[in-house]
């Protein structure tokens, strides 16, 4: 069966893992799984008592593709569509060696800044492929220091809007770019899809991108 080698199904709602698909030259179908409070979520995210956090993500990840391969066969998607791989990830912040999530608010956000101001944390952010009958993954680690960040700076950043739908509050791809000092690892991991890993799984499973 000859496939098209330039379409994936994400199961994501981020817009920079769609943008990081894009720039890769990958097109992608949408999976939008379902996440709490309002509706029971289609993944169960809860860490597990003493789990590591590298270990936490890529279960994650591959708990959202599987939870992506259920929702196209309810859906019978894969008949109506060439059948494609899909793509699933999730990323975990962590600093001595706590997951530090997403803020819930903007004091939450200060909190979590104020702790990465001047040090350095760690970014994990696993990728799965499910394609057919199989499902691989990889993880991406990644440590990035901040520089010592002012009250004011802080405050100015928060009110940007952009910390309150990333984890560790910052994304690295926009403002917060001038708090890094240092970058060791996956920049791409960081942002959100570590691009090296997705393409080598890709091609692992017999879907290479170029």
């Amino acid at each position: 069966m000859l496939l098209n080698r330039k379409r994936v199904y994400l199961a994501s709602r981020s817009p920079r893992r769609r943008d990081l698909l894009k720039q890769i030259g990958l097109e992608f179908e949408l999976l939008l799984l379902r996440e709490g409070p309002m509706r029971e979520a289609d993944v169960d995210e809860t860490p597990y008592p003493g789990e590591a956090p590298s270990d936490y993500a890529e279960r994650i990840a591959r708990a959202k593709a599987e939870a992506g391969m259920r929702y196209l066969m309810q859906r019978r998607l894969p008949r109506m569509y060439p059948v494609y791989p899909l793509v699933a990830a999730d990323t975990v912040v962590t600093i001595d060696g706590a997951i530090i999530g997403k803020p819930e608010s903007n004091a939450h956000a200060a909190e979590i800044l104020q702790l990465l101001s001047g040090r350095s944390h760690f970014v994990h952010t696993a990728v799965a492929v499910a394609f057919e009958d199989r499902l691989e993954s990889a993880l991406s680690t990644s440590e990035v220091t901040f520089r010592e960040l002012s009250e004011e700076e802080i405050a100015a950043y928060i009110a940007t809007g952009e910390p309150m739908d990333k984890a560790g509050a910052y994304g690295i791809q926009g403002l917060a770019s001038i708090f890094v000092t240092e970058l060791r690892g996956s920049y791409s991991g960081v942002v959100g899809l570590p691009l090296y890993e997705t393409s080598m799984l890709l091609k692992r499973l017999g879907y290479g991108i170029l």
